[in-house]
């Protein structure tokens, strides 16, 4: 073991903690690490990080002595009570110009509460989205970095370092202030709950419509990979399906289908609630695994509602998959474009400035969601930074509207077989609402300004509220007009 002081402290030796300390001693970097319960210390210095320059520490006040300054500790915590726990035990022992990183999946409100709190104290606070499980924690992760701008310059080198590379760039980059790190892996993590609901969508009408084998829709999915569709999600998909357990059967007929989840999803449809953006994909997809999770109900439902009548497939088979293969690449375009909605709303209230086309960058090695796909999305905000809506830029628009008929028909065919696709389903609506001149909203502005006197505007008069006195009693006061 090798003398002298540690460039960077990490905290939580659970799987990721610990091959993110790995990845660092990879790179050339010293680490000193500590655990609550300190026998996983000793634990993990006598097991897997054997042989590497890693220092152990046994208290905070060790921890802290054996670090660099400025001193750099990353928190791998739960998150929560826990990531404040820690801030309320460093924080006290640290000095100006310290700097603490939260690598959790911390709530990005909680984050910019935490750095405006630290700042007081002189200690540089970062939020940080760590994507990409256990393999990409040890070999090369995407990271999202925000917080305190002032402590970039000084964990720069670290995290692009030991983040993945993608043509010789770093899967890294600064986001902005106070929270905008969290966001965006918040938000990352809201289009995996959707393109993970899309795949399976995708596998389920293979297997209940097209009455396909696993082997079979095994062998769909390694084909898709080598398509548009080449991603991380589909490559463990096929390996998924094809994995026989240690009887020779299908492991994945029998796993039960009740999805768990932890929040991020969640956390996603709130805050586009909050901001008003439609990212209805995102919530079909948070909501299929809350009526996954009703098992007990819907075993007792599928033997009380009547089924529709069911009609053998008639179809073509290679063409029907290549109608979902559409349908999919296509749904996925919207899942992407309401995300980058988001983004563009929320950093414009909290002028982040966030750069589209990075993020993109960000994602296209490492994380959960990393495709090829995102290449195309960097290219779109690289050729017009004020990109208004992904779905307008030219390649995303032929790729809708050759994708468009398929799409149809698969949703139009799931609907009279009784087959539930909510994210297929919720991406064409979403495209055909977005695709319109006009919607019924105009009813129901009249309906409001009936019952409620709410007011309502011209199409030849936009920003000007009138109320209507409807029956002839209802008056001619309106209620102040607000949007909630």
């Amino acid at each position: 073991m090798s003398q002298g002081l540690a460039d960077i402290g990490l905290v939580g030796l659970a799987v990721m903690g610990q091959n993110i300390v790995l990845n660092m001693n990879d790179h050339g970097f010293k680490v000193c690490v500590f655990n609550r319960t300190v026998q996983k210390v000793d634990r993990f210095l006598n097991n897997e990080a054997k042989g590497t320059n890693v220092i152990g520490s046994h208290s905070i006040e060790e921890f802290l002595s054996k670090l660099k300054t400025p001193k750099i500790a990353w928190i791998m915590v739960k998150a929560g009570s826990a990531v404040d726990d820690f801030i309320n035990i460093l924080a006290p022992a640290m000095h100006k110009g310290d700097i603490i990183i939260d690598g959790g999946n911390s709530e990005y409100d909680d984050t910019t509460r935490r750095v405006q709190a630290l700042k007081e104290k002189g200690i540089l606070y970062v939020g940080m989205g760590v994507s990409g499980g256990e393999d990409g924690a040890r070999y090369g992760p995407s990271l999202m970095p925000g917080g305190n701008p002032d402590a970039w310059p000084h964990i720069k080198k670290i995290m692009q370092s030991i983040s993945a590379q993608v043509d010789g760039e770093p899967c890294c980059d600064w986001l902005g202030n106070d929270g905008a790190g969290h966001f965006v892996k918040m938000v990352h993590n809201g289009i995996e709950y959707g393109d993970m609901q899309l795949i399976s969508e995708s596998y389920w009408m293979m297997k209940q419509f097209l009455k396909l084998s696993n082997e079979e829709i095994g062998q769909v999915f390694e084909k898709w990979n080598k398509t548009e569709l080449d991603s991380y999600l589909i490559e463990i998909t096929y390996q998924i399906i094809n994995f026989k357990d240690k009887n020779g059967t299908c492991l994945i007929d029998k796993i039960r289908d009740s999805a768990g989840q932890k929040g991020t999803g969640k956390w996603t449809i709130i805050s586009a609630l909050n901001e008003g953006v439609p990212v209805t994909l995102i919530g079909e997809a948070v909501f299929a695994r809350c009526l996954s999770a009703l098992k007990d109900e819907r075993v007792l439902a599928s033997k009380i509602f009547p089924k529709p009548r069911v009609i053998e497939c008639q179809q073509n088979k290679e063409e029907f998959i290549e109608w979902i293969r559409k349908a999919l690449y296509a749904s996925k375009i919207i899942s992407y474009a309401q995300g980058f909605m988001l983004f563009k709303e929320t950093s414009n209230k909290y002028k982040w400035e966030l750069s589209y086309g990075s993020i993109a960058m960000m994602w296209r090695g490492g994380c959960i969601i990393r495709s090829k796909f995102l290449k195309n999305i960097k290219d779109a905000f690289v050729k017009d930074p004020k990109l208004f809506n992904l779905m307008t830029d030219q390649f995303f628009l032929k790729a809708l509207e050759a994708s468009q008929e398929s799409w149809r028909k698969v949703v139009a065919t799931a609907a009279i077989e009784g087959i539930p696709l909510p994210c297929f389903s919720a991406a064409l609506a979403f495209y055909d609402g977005y695709r319109s001149e006009f919607l019924p909203a105009n009813l129901i502005q009249a309906q409001r300004d009936f019952f409620g006197a709410h007011t309502y505007e011209l199409l030849t008069k936009p920003g000007q509220f009138i109320h209507t006195n409807w029956t002839g009693h209802g008056g001619d006061v309106s209620s102040s007009n607000y949007n909630a």
